[in-house]
């Protein structure tokens, strides 16, 4: 099937299968490593017949980057997605729950131990739960959005960070996902066009046009649609920077640097590219090669990465429709060759294939039975092992053919087999994407031109030196200083490891021993134009087969590139211990080697094979900008080392992309280009955070009105629109923005919360001081300003208040100040609030009227005096009451204290509780402290 006119239909004639729900594990583990033949039968399909077409997308394993995968039976399969799509109808906008949900298609966590902890609960909902139904084909937009890397059952961490639901689980959460599939699915037919949230307001139920924006706004920001090189896509970067954005500055113009530049510039930011090399492309490099005579003949070569590996959902391919090219496949026909030149026997071929794979399947069978030993081993050791063990190797032939199929390996993984970790070396299959290997016609370079048209990237700029703190970032290029908000570093794992790179702090440990245990490995090509095609042309790959299994790598695959490249361009493959061997050979005799094995292969068949017009090596583990080819899972290494990678640093100035920080896609080319968006939305997030901060900060000024919007805080805070623990939150009804201005307060020494046993962020020592001048009554509070949705992050925090403090103060980064310290920014959103209680209660009390209520008398209702204090002495020790709130560590209050009862009154004979005594601000987060204490 042409790659162009794939659909996602050809995943029907799949059987029904069991209900299962896959998400894998995002820490693994050796022992959670699934086997390829899950022991035990299926369990019985599942009778509900509201839910059916149980479908299952097999994931091709990276180790078949040199041969197509072949086709697997979907119930052997290793790495299996399944999920359930929601009923098919088209009759109605809505469709009550099934009433026998609780039986059958919702797993429970213990049953299903690969799915995410918001996996949708096993329960019956309320009768008055809903699920929607946009159309009828939600089984192909679940599809969809599964090869852009959604799971089918549950939300992603990125997701639940972003706030896209209320509450996690349920049926809301199955509406959102439903939604954002919708979204995906729009997009994707048609991706050359910008879509809009208004195209969904007609198919989304109103009551959901919530869940729309929050889908919507999750999906720009992240780069998951509406991105690319399209021109009404382009038409969205705007001519000029906000002059109110920050500055920020990309080093290296790979694909990632590029992807991050382009949405940064879409999004207003300032964006400078920093880039050693005198072009762009970083490790994607296409050479136009030509010669001749009288009759010129020229050629694109892919020097650095050549291969679209998958496409359903690759970015990369969406970027190629967008530029209307159709991808070529990499057809499945790959004949090898022995050393005479003759072809291999297919039966001894398919022979040693099967049970090379049955090597594979043994190891990972190994590793769950050795648990977290398996860290410390190799897969080359199990393999080759197994190899002596269970097979023959007194057959010179198998002999030869399971080293090219190790060769095969080694060059998927850039990385001697001796090196790999057998307990994670294939850590990334389960998210492998699936479709078609491609070559894209005319190379990969196109769409590095495409992605740096308007970009402004500064060439040949190597940076030695990369400061960054509060104040912003420096980068040092030569004698050139580069000073930026915030800085975006896509160097490749190599130039990381050399240290040739300074940052200033230096980076934190858990980083650089991620940098340390990752491996980074070679692989190298010979690239040929020739003057006529001498080789066949149905097939685009050949192998060739060595007796010495030190130089297995060496030549053993080839691509023709006759097809795509313009010219008879033919690539010689050189990995593992071949490739570093490569390095140091003189390229005449590399050239010569490779011509020695065509014509072994050619001559015999009376074919002559002609000297090359035009010669290239490469040399991948010399070039100072890259000191390699791609990552791989070396021994003691493990996925979570990615993520470590693609931490930021110097809270929110220094961020990380490549493809060595994309755990689910490392050592691709649609990993690398991914990571640019990712990082772009982390950055997003943190410079609006800052903004926030900023905005708090210059409102410490009192205002005119401090009084009066202290009263009315009190007032507002008796009944707040939000509680959870000891946090309340006062916001706008009339506004649903996710993005709209909240004040939360934060109380202390609450009397009416009680803790049970010590939580893991409290700390015990804070306070001490402070508490000993009050009563175990009183309370302490304080407050910040949040947006609308980072509130429903907060709620959402499992671990009690103490967790919920960590993840305010260190995920968020807020300030928790005292009232005054909100200043005017607060004062506006607590005259709005009150304005828009007033009208409610106006409201209320006219109907209350009209019902024959009465109202309460003023001198019923009970009254409070509200203390005021500044403190006098030095903060040094706390022990806390075992029953309060604690502060986090990094929690800082005022140096000085001292009690006071000289308040101002209110008309109503009661204090404002921000009516405080001025005091030096010390420390981060607090400079007034108010109490209440009820009479």
């Amino acid at each position: 099937m042409d790659p162009q006119n794939s659909s996602l239909d050809e995943f029907s004639h799949f059987p029904p299968l069991h209900l299962q729900f896959f998400e894998p594990s995002p820490n693994p583990s050796p022992t959670a490593v699934p086997s390829p033949h899950p022991p035990g039968p299926p369990p019985t399909p599942p009778s509900n017949p509201n839910y059916h077409h149980f479908l299952s997308v097999p994931v091709p394993r990276k180790r078949r980057r040199g041969r197509s995968q072949p086709h697997r039976n979907p119930n052997t399969t290793s790495s299996s997605f399944f999920f359930v799509p929601v009923p098919n109808t088209t009759t109605t906008t809505t469709t009550p729950l099934p009433s026998k949900l609780e039986n059958n298609p919702i797993p429970s966590p213990s049953l299903n131990p690969h799915s995410n902890s918001n996996s949708l609960p096993n329960k019956t909902p309320d009768v008055g739960e809903e699920i929607i139904v946009i159309n009828k084909e939600s089984t192909s937009e679940a599809l969809t959005a599964l090869t852009s890397g959604f799971p089918a059952d549950s939300l992603t961490d990125e997701e639940i960070n972003f706030g896209v639901c209320r509450v996690v689980g349920g049926i809301e959460q199955v509406n959102y996902i439903l939604i954002r599939n919708h979204i995906i699915s729009k997009w994707r037919e048609n991706v050359s066009r910008w879509v809009s949230k208004e195209m969904f307001t007609e198919s989304v139920p109103k009551h959901c046009h919530s869940l729309l924006d929050s889908a919507y706004n999750y999906l720009v920001s992240n780069g998951y649609i509406n991105f690319g090189v399209a021109p009404e896509i382009k038409e969205k970067i705007p001519v000029e920077p906000s002059s109110n954005k920050l500055r920020v500055l990309v080093i290296g113009a790979g694909l990632a640097g590029l992807a991050a530049a382009r949405q940064l510039m879409r999004l207003g930011f300032r964006v400078t590219v920093l880039e050693g090399r005198k072009r762009a492309g970083g490790r994607v490099y296409t050479k136009k090669m030509e010669g001749g005579a009288g009759n010129r003949i020229s050629a694109s070569a892919d020097l650095g990465g050549s291969v679209l590996t998958g496409t359903l959902g690759n970015p990369l391919g969406i970027l190629a429709k967008q530029l209307g090219s159709l991808l070529h496949k990499v057809r499945d026909k790959c004949p090898l060759y022995r050393l005479d030149g003759n072809s291999v026997d297919p039966e001894i071929d398919m022979k040693v294939e099967a049970d090379f794979n049955r090597l594979l399947d043994k190891a990972s069978r190994l590793r769950q039975l050795m648990g977290e030993v398996a860290m410390d081993v190799s897969l080359g050791s199990a393999l080759e092992t197994f190899w002596r063990v269970y097979w023959d190797s007194g057959n010179a032939e198998a002999m030869n053919l399971f080293n090219w199929h190790l060769a095969n390996l080694e060059y998927a993984n850039a990385s001697l087999l001796s090196k790999l970790s057998l307990a994670f070396w294939d850590q990334d299959d389960p998210y492998d994407m699936g479709g078609d290997h491609c070559f894209l016609p005319g190379g990969n370079g196109r769409l590095v031109q495409a992605l740096v048209e308007n970009v402004p990237i500064l060439y040949e700029k190597t940076v030695h030196t990369i400061r960054y703190g509060s104040d912003g970032v420096q980068v040092l290029a030569g004698s050139q200083v580069f000073e930026g908000d915030m800085v975006l570093c896509t160097v490749p794992l190599g130039v990381l490891k050399s240290g040739s790179i300074k940052f200033i702090p230096e980076l934190p440990q858990r980083k650089l021993d991620a940098i340390k245990r990752l491996g980074y490995g070679l692989l190298n090509k010979v690239a040929m134009l020739f003057p006529y095609v001498f080789w066949e042309t149905d097939l685009d790959t050949f192998g060739h087969l060595t007796d010495d299994s030190s130089s297995r790598g060496e030549f053993f695959l080839f691509y023709s590139y006759a097809t795509v490249a313009g010219g008879p361009l033919l690539i010689a493959l050189v990995a593992g211990e071949a490739a570093h061997k490569f390095e140091s050979m003189p390229p005449t005799d590399a050239v010569t080697k490779v011509l020695q094995i065509l014509k072994g292969i050619y001559e015999p068949k009376g074919i002559n094979v002609p000297e090359p017009i035009q010669t290239v090596c490469t040399r991948w583990g010399g070039d100072p900008f890259s000191l390699g080819s791609y990552s791989n899972v070396a021994v003691g290494a493990s996925g979570d080392d990615y993520d470590i990678m693609a931490e930021s640093v110097g809270d929110g100035r220094l961020f990380f992309a490549g493809e060595a920080t994309i755990r689910r896609y490392p050592a691709t080319m649609h990993g690398a280009f991914l990571s640019g968006l990712r990082e772009t939305a982390k950055m997003a997030h943190c410079a609006n955070a800052r903004a926030l901060r900023m905005k708090v900060k210059v409102g410490k000024i009192p205002s005119k009105n401090a009084y009066s919007c202290a009263s009315a805080l009190t007032d507002l805070f008796r009944e707040p629109d939000l509680e959870f623990g000891s946090f309340s939150v006062i916001f706008s009804w009339k506004n649903p923005d996710p993005k709209s201005p909240s004040i939360l307060r934060v109380t202390f020494n609450d009397p009416r919360k009680k803790n049970h046993g010590d939580q893991p962020h409290s700390n015990k020592r804070l306070f001490e001081q402070l508490q000993s001048h009050f009563n175990q009554q009183q309370q302490l509070h304080v407050y910040t300003l949040l947006t609308r949705q980072q509130v429903l992050d907060l709620r959402e925090v499992r671990g009690g208040d103490e967790m919920r403090l960590n993840f305010l103060c260190e995920k968020l980064g807020v300030k928790l100040i005292g009232r005054k310290g909100l200043g005017s920014t607060a004062d506006s959103v607590i005259s709005s609030i009150k304005a828009e209680r007033g009208i409610r209660k106006q409201t209320s009390t006219f109907s209350a009227s009209k019902l024959g209520i009465s109202k309460l008398k003023t001198g019923t209702l009970k009254q409070k005096m509200i203390r005021k204090a500044k403190i006098v002495r030095n903060v040094k020790k706390s022990v806390p009451s075992p029953n309060k709130l604690t502060a986090p560590p990094n929690l800082k209050v005022s140096s000085e204290c001292m009690i006071t009862n000289q308040v101002p009154p209110t008309s109503s004979g009661s204090v404002p509780v921000g009516s405080l005594a001025e005091g030096p601000m010390v420390g981060l987060y607090t400079d007034e402290i108010s109490y209440e204490i009820p009479v």
